[in-house]
């Protein structure tokens, strides 16, 4: 297993927490994440993601589905910024 930590804007946090798609888009490929929230920067989020390895994440991340995600999730995707774990 891989761990990404995963830090990105978005438009609404609480939507954001609240959504279905983040686990319905991951789950199936085989990875899980954990949510946090910057308290000085209220639209910036994070994820701490366990995926198979990179090239899984990176595969999926390029994927329609992905981005209706994300889209749906409100995030703004030139804000995202992913982290390996070393």
């Amino acid at each position: 297993m891989t761990t990404l930590v995963i830090f990105h804007e978005v438009e609404d946090v609480e939507h954001w927490l609240a959504s279905p798609r983040r686990e319905e888009f991951f789950k199936p490929l085989g990875m899980s994440a954990r949510t946090f929230v910057d308290p000085e920067k209220t639209n910036r989020v994070g994820l701490v993601l366990e995926c198979p390895d990179l090239a899984t994440f990176e595969k999926a991340m390029q994927s329609p589905d992905a981005a209706d995600a994300m889209k749906f999730d409100g995030v703004r995707p030139e804000t995202l910024l992913t982290l390996v774990e070393s």
